[in-house]
């Protein structure tokens, strides 16, 4: 069950690693706007607050980062920054767009669900 709760963190990091990529460098290109269904005038408009957006990802998975390289005392650690996820899942989800439920807080709901069965 560790090696499981291990590889969804692992996958949960990697996911907010590509997102910060998307928000951070690709916010104003064709892909970027095309996976975030934006405008170019919308993009160019918005390009520094989805940086900024992006840094937070960029810490979300630092943390989970740490939290798995800390091996089992990291758990704590891991449940916290699973948490955050979940939170700000659930609040884009609400805010922005639904399908965040679905790609962020539903996730790190598993994840945070086998680190704490583990």
């Amino acid at each position: 069950m560790q090696t499981t709760a291990t590889i969804a963190t692992a996958l949960v990091a990697l996911l907010h690693l590509y997102i910060l990529y998307l928000e951070m460098f690709l916010w104003n290109t064709p892909k970027g706007r095309k996976v975030f269904g934006l405008t170019p005038e919308f993009a160019a408009a918005s390009k520094a607050l989805a940086a900024n957006q992006g840094l937070y990802n960029g810490f979300l998975a630092a943390g989970l980062l740490w939290g798995l390289w800390l091996g089992p005392a990291g758990d704590p650690v891991k449940i916290f920054f699973l948490g955050c996820v979940i939170v700000a899942g659930v609040f884009g989800a609400a805010t922005a767009k639904r399908s965040i439920l679905f790609i962020q807080a539903l996730p790190g709901a598993v994840a945070l669900a086998l680190v704490l069965l583990a």
